[in-house]
């Protein structure tokens, strides 16, 4: 496998997301949470990576990630966690969480964006602080383009990429001291991450729901085969476009609208998708994972379950092959221009 730039480690094909451990969507028992920290552990082929977040369910990921590791009784060297920062845990004071009402459930706190200076190394302390006996290697800032399109003004829109890139000398400043291994960003428009990397030194980039089966772009496509040039990791995420190419009503974590010309369309693919991949006796998810890990330059894909049983299979994903008979009707039914 490639290393991680300038860190000398490893990722392996199936990074394990943790907003299953936040409660996203549904409040997840800990008892399940931990019989599935049990599967990662138990069923990676060497390390296993967590890929976890503040905004994940405002901190709860995080004390549930180490929580679990902990009854587990998992030795702090045998695991990688990453952890995306910008998102502080604060008390909960109203009667839903105002950071993303109606997608994270039974929460007892709320969280604030904190991205600057002072605010990424908050979030970092605080992270490590929720986990426990663990400490996360790997460190981004979550979510620069949410941050950034709250501006009203190109003047405020600068101000704000400033907090940005302030955020970041407090990380390269980390990674200088030894506290985190690699520096990488973690975002759901992929322009961001292009243009940070032209100001900021990273490691490894997480770019979600972007790259998936539905949703490819030419040009994003040539920005991961640059990255790869340049040694920078490419971890894809949310291949599933937030779960909604395999059964969720979510597309990219927002409720699909079945009235709207938008929401029938996006059916109507799913409908013919299913259509094929039962043809062809192949999963949705194994076609899904197939296509966005294959991809030149993505090196890994951020898988998330609420169901330890569904482990397993999806480590087995990043060996699954597609024959491109497969790839062929897809692109026959329209679904897809090509193969990438």
């Amino acid at each position: 496998m490639q290393a991680l730039s300038s860190t000398g480690l490893d990722l392996p094909p199936v990074i394990f997301g943790t907003s299953c451990l936040g409660n996203i969507y549904e409040a997840t028992p800990f008892e399940t949470k931990r019989s599935i920290v049990q599967a990662c552990v138990e069923n990676s082929p060497g390390k296993a990576v967590f890929d976890t977040a503040g905004k994940y369910g405002a901190g709860l990921a995080l004390e549930s990630l180490g929580k679990c590791l902990e009854e587990l009784k998992v030795d702090p060297k045998d695991v990688l966690i990453s952890n995306k920062l910008g998102w502080y845990q604060v008390p909960l004071t109203t009667d839903e969480p105002t950071f993303e009402p109606g997608v994270w459930k039974d929460l007892k706190n709320d969280a604030i964006q904190r991205i600057s200076y002072e605010g990424i190394l908050e979030c970092f302390h605080q992270g490590n602080e929720l986990l426990g006996r663990y400490s996360s290697q790997l460190a981004s800032v979550h979510d620069p383009d949410e941050y950034l399109a709250r501006a009203t003004s190109q003047e405020e829109e600068e101000a704000l990429y400033q907090d940005v890139l302030d955020a970041y000398r407090a990380l390269s400043e980390l990674k200088a001291s030894g506290q985190v291994l690699g520096v990488g960003v973690g975002a759901k428009q992929w322009q961001i991450i292009e243009r940070l990397s032209k100001d900021v030194q990273l490691d490894w980039v997480m770019i979600a729901n972007s790259l998936t089966l539905y949703d490819h772009p030419t040009a994003l496509i040539e920005f991961i085969q640059q990255l790869h040039q340049k040694g920078v990791v490419v971890i894809n995420s949310a291949v599933f476009n937030g779960g909604f190419l395999i059964g969720s009503d979510y597309y990219n974590y927002r409720l699909v609208d079945q009235t709207t010309e938008e929401g029938k369309k996006l059916l109507q693919w799913r409908e013919k998708f299913w259509a094929v991949c039962e043809q062809f006796d192949i999963k949705p998810a194994e076609a899904c994972f197939n296509f966005g890990f294959t991809v030149p330059g993505v090196h890994s894909v951020a898988l998330s379950t609420t169901k330890p049983s569904k482990v397993k299979p999806n480590i087995e994903m990043a060996t699954k092959t597609i024959p491109d008979e497969f790839w062929e009707a897809l692109v026959q039914e329209g679904l897809i221009a090509s193969r990438t």
